[in-house]
C-alpha cells in the first residue's frame, strides 16, 4: 500500500509542554502515516522489535509501523523491491550471505544519515551523535564512501572473540593460551584426548576473526592499507603471519566443520563446543541465545577471550561486530524513517532492546547497566583487549568477486584439504587487484 504524503513535522520542545510525561517522541499527524520497517530476525527474537514499534506508535498518534521481520528477510522484501516498492527503513548488517546491504552501497542506493546524528533524541535533551559511543560512526562501515558522511547507523554490537567451555578448562586444569604458540601446544594436548582445538559456525565468521588477527600481526597502518586492497600489502611480513596462523589453524580444526558450515546447519558446529568436541570457536555474544536450549556437557560454562597474541606480550585483539540500520534511497517516508531511527537511540528504546532481547547498542551508559555474562563480554576491552572495527573498503561491483568469497569462504577448503594456503593467498592477491581497481 502506498503511504500517504507526510504533512506533519516534529513538534518543538516548547509545543509539547504540558503533554504526557515520558512520551518518547511526538509526530503531529494530520493524516494516517505508515512506516515500513524491514528487520532480519536474529537470536534476539521478534518481541523487542514489536514492543519498540508499539511504543513509537503510542507516542505518535496516526502513525503505523508496518513491521516485516523474518530470518530470511531478503526472500520476503526482494520481490517488492524489484518493482520499486522499498521499505522505509531496513535493519540488515553488512557481511550477510546475500550481501543485500553491500549491494545497496555499491549501487549508491543508501540514504545519507548524517542529519540523523544531528537530531535530538526524542524525549531527551541530547543529540543522537552524543548518545553513540566513540568510533561507531567514524569507520569504513558506517561511512563506506569515505566522504565524511554517515550512511549506515550503528545498532546492536558485541565484542567478537573465541568462545569456549570454561568448565572443561577448569576440569582439565588448562589455561587459556595468551599466544598462538600456546594455542598449538594446547591443541596437541587436546588431540590426545580426542578434542579438536577449533571449529567455526560458518566461514563467514572469519570476518571478525581475520580483521582482529591481521590487526595483531600487521599493525594498524598495514591493516588500514589492507582494507583498501593496497598493492603489495599481502606480501608484507604481517600479512604472511596472519595467513600462516589461519593455515595452521585449519589443520587443528574439527574435520566435520565444513560440512555443517552453512546457514542451515551452523548450530551443529556450535554444538561441538557444548559437547566438548572442540575447544574454541569464533563468535559473538548472540551465540548464547542461539544455543540457550541446546544440550551441553556437565559443568558447562561459557568462557570468552580475545584472540591470542602473535608474539609474547603482543597485542590481543577483539573485533567489535555491530549491526546497521539504514534507509534505501527509494524509501517513501524518509522524514518519518529518520525520526524512527533517532528514537531507537533513546533510553526507552535501548532498555526494551536490552531487556526483551538482550541486544545492546553502542550508546553511552549501557555497559554500566549490565551484569552476569553480559558484563563479562562487554568489559573485554577493559581487560586489555584492543577493539578493532572497520572492514574491507566498498568497491563497484566486480563480477565473480566478493570479499566473503575471496577472504573467508576458502577457509572451508583449507580445512577439507581441497585448497592449499598458497592457492588461497594467490586468489586473495588476484582478487585484490580487481577490487582495488574498482574502489569507489
Amino acid at each position: 500500500m502506498k503511504a500517504k504524503k507526510i504533512t506533519s513535522v516534529l513538534l518543538s520542545a516548547s509545543m509539547v509542554v504540558g503533554m504526557m510525561a515520558g512520551m518518547a517522541t511526538t509526530v503531529a499527524a494530520e493524516e494516517e502515516q505508515t512506516l515500513k520497517l524491514a528487520v532480519v530476525e536474529t537470536a534476539y527474537g521478534q518481541d523487542m522489535w514489536k514492543n519498540v514499534c508499539a511504543k513509537f506508535e503510542e507516542a505518535n498518534p496516526g502513525v503505523t509501523v508496518e513491521l516485516t521481520i523474518d530470518k530470511k528477510l531478503e526472500d520476503i522484501i526482494t520481490p517488492a523491491m524489484k518493482s520499486g516498492d522499498f521499505p522505509d527503513v531496513i535493519m540488515r548488517a553488512v557481511g550477510s550471505e546475500s550481501a543485500l546491504t553491500e549491494t545497496f552501497i555499491k549501487d549508491n542506493n543508501v540514504e545519507e544519515m548524517t542529519d540523523v546524528l544531528e537530531m535530538t533524541v526524542p524525549g531527551e535533551d541530547v543529540t543522537v551523535a552524543e548518545k553513540i559511543l566513540p568510533g561507531f560512526v567514524e569507520n569504513s562501515i558506517t561511512n563506506p564512501y569515505e566522504d565524511g558522511k554517515t550512511y549506515l547507523m550503528p545498532m546492536f554490537y558485541g565484542p567478537c572473540g573465541l568462545f569456549y567451555n570454561k568448565g572443561l578448562f577448569e576440569e582439565k586444569g588448562w589455561e587459556v593460551p595468551e599466544t598462538w604458540d600456546g594455542m598449538w601446544e594446547l591443541g596437541d594436548k587436546a588431540a590426545e584426548e580426542g578434542i579438536a582445538l577449533f571449529t567455526y559456525p560458518t566461514a563467514g565468521y572469519f570476518d571478525a576473526f581475520f580483521y582482529a588477527l591481521l590487526h595483531e600481526t600487521a599493525g594498524n597502518d598495514t591493516f588500514q592499507e589492507a582494507l583498501k586492497y593496497g598493492e603489495g600489502v599481502w606480501d608484507t611480513d604481517g600479512a604472511k603471519a596472519a595467513f600462516d596462523i589461519i593455515g595452521k589453524l585449519a589443520s587443528y580444526t574439527e574435520k566435520t566443520t565444513p560440512a555443517n558450515a552453512n546457514d542451515n546447519d551452523f548450530r551443529k558446529n556450535q554444538q561441538l563446543i557444548l559437547d566438548n568436541k572442540a575447544l574454541f570457536m569464533p563468535n559473538g555474544n548472540w551465540v548464547i541465545g542461539e544455543m540457550a536450549d541446546a544440550p551441553r556437557a556437565d559443568g558447562f560454562e561459557w568462557g570468552f577471550t580475545a584472540l591470542p597474541a602473535a608474539t609474547e606480550g603482543g597485542e590481543r585483539a577483539s573485533y567489535t561486530f555491530f549491526e546497521q540500520i539504514w534507509m534505501p534511497k527509494g524509501a517513501v517516508n524518509k522524514d518519518l524513517g529518520k525520526q524512527f531511527i533517532a528514537y531507537l537511540y533513546s533510553d526507552e528504546a535501548a532498555e526494551i532492546f536490552a531487556n526483551d532481547g538482550g541486544a545492546i547498542q553502542p550508546i553511552q551508559g549501557m555497559a554500566d547497566k549490565l551484569d552476569g555474562d553480559a558484563k563479562l563480554y562487554y568489559s573485554i576491552y577493559d581487560t586489555g583487549a584492543v577493539a578493532v572495527m572497520d572492514a574491507f573498503a566498498t568497491t563497484d561491483p566486480v563480477e565473480g568477486v566478493t570479499v566473503r568469497t575471496t577472504f573467508f569462504d576458502p577457509v572451508n577448503s583449507l580445512v577439507s584439504g581441497d585448497k592449499t594456503q598458497d592457492e588461497w593467498v594467490e586468489q586473495i592477491k588476484k582478487d585484490s587487484d580487481a577490487l582495488r581497481a574498482a574502489l569507489k
